[in-house]
């Protein structure tokens, strides 16, 4: 996959991490969550996510208010549509959701990710029929 952000703009969003960010990523780092590995601040095409599994294929975005805004709102879906044509699931949480409900976010990344694993096992599970 071709990036066509520069290396620095993902640098520089690591460095810029709002409080939210900051959280999930103490809590995802260092395969504490189910053991799957994430990294921040990705570039993926012409985006750059918040926290991406490529394992997993699962991307984590952390949104605050300028997402309810209706241009930012219609930039997100076409950015979705397009991470989940590249094989991508999108899991979209608020940051007050990450600052005053930090374990029900991570309840459903783990729920996800269960999901995500079942789904894989059934497929090689049904190759080796």
């Amino acid at each position: 996959m071709e990036h066509t952000l520069p290396a620095h703009l993902a640098r520089e969003l690591r460095r810029r991490q709002t409080k939210a960010e900051k959280l999930l990523w103490f809590k995802l780092r260092n395969r504490q969550l189910d053991g799957t590995k994430f990294r921040r601040q990705q570039r993926l095409g012409n985006y750059i996510v918040d926290f991406v599994s490529f394992e997993e294929k699962l991307i984590i975005e952390i949104d605050g208010g300028q997402h309810n805004e209706r241009q930012t709102k219609e930039e997100d879906v076409l950015r979705t549509l397009w991470l989940k044509n590249e094989g991508y699931h999108v899991l979209r949480f608020w940051n007050n959701d990450v600052m005053q409900n930090i374990d029900g976010v991570l309840k459903d990344i783990k729920e996800r990710l269960k999901r995500h694993q079942e789904v894989g096992t059934e497929a090689r599970l049904k190759g080796k029929m």
